[in-house]
């Protein structure tokens, strides 16, 4: 009876060695579990984002209160001029004056300005995307990228027609008679393909990363994230 004893007690020992064993076994691969889960979550940008910035008109300045960067950036005004809108989103902002076209991303250390040409007026709208912004004028397309937070811009030809624009979460694209061009937050300028004779525009879609552009010849495909046009040849009816 004694012996027995000692075996029920060993192993209930046993028991609760193999027991706390198990639940240790069961907390470190939760944890491992929501480590990787947490490190995958960082490695993601948020998409689409919540605003990052908001833009504030002053008297004689033009204020961008950064959430990411935690204080304000702020432009003055020149003398007589009169800032005619403002829009922002997600890391982008844009202010649009009767003189200049102004451009600011969260987390940078200075806006971005370009004076408007002569004969060049100022745009009635501008297009955002969380981290590019589009603006079209009559003698040029203008883009923003969220990233650098550079200007970049492509003069429009004689007579050449902007016929389509379309803006996704991290690219834009503005399509004329004779060509098309994509901006992207993962590269700088603009990337340019050139349209045919007698191509005619179907449909233009943006998406977070990719513009499609389906022509009456080709399937033009813009990556954000190489800066390239991809074609593929649409079979003739």
């Amino acid at each position: 009876m004694a012996r027995e004893r000692r075996r029920l007690r060993g192993a209930r020992r046993a028991g609760a060695g193999l027991s706390r064993g198990g639940a240790l076994r069961r907390a470190l691969a939760a944890l491992a579990l929501g480590l990787g889960a947490a490190g995958a979550a960082q490695g993601r940008e948020e998409s689409p984002l919540s605003p990052q910035l908001d833009i504030v008109v002053l008297a004689r300045e033009v204020v961008a209160v950064d959430a990411e960067g935690g204080g304000p950036l702020g432009e003055r005004l020149e003398i007589g001029e009169r800032v005619l809108y403002a829009k922002q989103r997600g890391r982008v902002g844009v202010v649009v004056t009767d003189r200049r076209l102004l451009a600011v991303t969260s987390r940078s250390g200075a806006w971005q300005a370009t004076r408007y040409r002569n004969g060049e007026t100022p745009p009635l709208d501008v297009a955002l995307g969380d981290r590019v912004a589009l603006v079209v004028t009559a003698v040029r397309a203008i883009g923003f990228d969220g990233k650098s937070g550079n200007l970049v811009e492509s003069t429009l030809g004689p007579q050449e027609t902007v016929l389509d624009t379309a803006v996704g979460q991290n690219v834009a694209a503005v399509v004329s008679d004779r060509r098309a061009l994509g901006v992207s937050a993962a590269r700088g300028g603009f990337f340019e393909v050139r349209m045919r004779r007698g191509e005619r525009i179907v449909d233009l879609a943006a998406l977070a990363d990719t513009v499609t552009l389906h022509t009456s010849r080709r399937l033009l495909v813009f990556n954000g994230a190489t800066g390239s046009w991809e074609e593929r040849r649409v079979p003739l009816r």
